[in-house]
C-alpha cells in the first residue's frame, strides 16, 4: 500500500513540474500595466494573476507612489510577481524629478526592474492641450536632454536603464523646426539614455518605425506594441492597420530587448478581454 501511494505520490509531482513547465514555456511577452490601470486600482494582485493566465510573461508598472508600487513595498511587489510567474522589467516613473530621483530609483532596483522608463517630458515640461486633445513640451531640448543625461546617468549606476517613453508630438517638427525625437537621439549618450518606441504614436505621427531604427540602431531597448484602428483610434494588437510583422523584422536593427503590449483605451471591449485578444494577435504575427 505505501510502495502504491509512493508512486502516486511520485507520479503527481512529475505531472505537476510538467504542467508548470508547459505553462511557463507557453507565457511570452509583456503588459504594460496601464492598460488594465483600473483593474490594478481595485485588486492588483487578483489582476496581475489574470495577466499571467492570459499568457504574459512580464510586466511595465505604471503605478507608483509614495514609495510602493500598486500598494505595495518594492519587496513585496517582487515578490508577489516571482510568485506567479511573472517578471518586472520596466516601470513608467512620470513623477520623477533631480529632487525625488535617487529615492525612485533605488525603489525601481528593489522592485527587480530592469529599465526606469521616463513617460512624457519631466518635473512639468509635458504640456497638454484638453480642448485640442494635443500634447507638448514646455522649456528648451536642451534642459530635456540635460536632464535626461542626470537621470540616466543616475540610473547606471544604480545598475538599472533609463529610457524614455514617445507619444506623437516628439515625431513632429516644433516650432523651431526640430523633431524632439531626433535632437534627444542625437543629443544623448547611449550608455546612459535610450529609447522606447510606442509604435502607435510614431504611426499616428505619420513617421515610419523602421526608418528610425535604421538611422539610430541599437537605440530602441524597448517598444509599446499598440495597433490602431481605420479611425486612428486604439486597437487590440492584429486587429488594426499597423503592419506590426514588417516591423518585428527589424527588432535586431532596433535593439528591442522587450516589448509591451499596451491599449490605453479599450472602448466597448473591457480590459482583461482586451489583453487576451492582443496576446493572441502577438501570437499569430510573431512575437515571441
Amino acid at each position: 500500500m505505501n510502495r502504491i501511494l509512493s508512486t502516486k505520490g511520485i507520479f503527481t509531482l512529475a505531472f505537476a513540474l510538467f504542467t508548470i513547465t508547459f505553462y511557463a514555456q507557453d507565457n511570452f511577452g509583456g503588459l504594460a500595466l496601464y492598460t488594465v490601470r483600473d483593474n490594478m486600482g481595485e485588486d492588483p494582485k487578483a489582476t496581475l494573476q489574470k495577466v499571467a493566465d492570459a499568457g504574459y510573461s512580464y510586466i511595465e508598472a505604471a503605478g507608483y507612489n509614495e514609495g510602493k508600487f500598486y500598494g505595495m513595498e518594492p519587496q513585496e511587489f517582487k515578490s508577489y510577481l516571482e510568485s506567479i510567474g511573472l517578471t518586472p522589467v520596466s516601470t513608467h516613473m512620470g513623477g520623477v524629478t533631480l529632487e525625488n530621483a535617487d529615492q525612485q530609483i533605488a525603489d525601481t532596483k528593489a522592485a527587480g526592474f530592469e529599465y526606469f522608463t521616463v513617460p512624457v517630458p519631466p518635473m512639468g515640461m509635458f504640456t497638454f492641450d484638453r480642448e485640442n486633445r494635443t500634447m507638448g513640451m514646455k522649456g528648451t531640448m536642451k534642459e530635456f536632454a540635460d536632464i535626461l543625461m542626470t537621470l540616466g546617468k543616475k540610473c547606471e549606476a544604480a545598475g538599472l536603464k533609463l529610457l524614455y517613453h514617445n507619444h506623437d508630438f516628439e515625431y513632429k517638427n516644433n516650432e523651431d523646426g526640430i523633431k524632439p525625437i531626433e535632437y534627444l537621439l542625437d543629443n544623448t549618450d547611449p550608455k546612459y539614455v535610450n529609447f522606447q518606441m510606442d509604435l502607435y504614436w510614431v504611426t499616428r505621427a505619420g513617421a515610419d518605425p523602421v526608418a528610425y531604427f535604421k538611422k539610430y540602431p541599437g537605440r530602441f531597448k524597448s517598444w509599446h506594441v499598440k495597433d490602431m484602428d481605420e479611425e486612428g483610434k486604439f486597437a487590440p494588437v492584429g486587429e488594426g492597420t499597423i503592419d506590426f510583422a514588417r516591423i518585428l523584422k527589424e527588432k535586431e536593427t532596433s535593439g528591442m530587448e522587450k516589448y509591451f503590449v499596451e491599449q490605453d483605451m479599450t472602448w466597448d471591449k473591457k480590459p482583461l478581454e482586451v489583453i487576451k485578444i492582443s496576446h493572441k494577435g502577438l501570437k499569430e504575427i510573431g512575437f515571441k
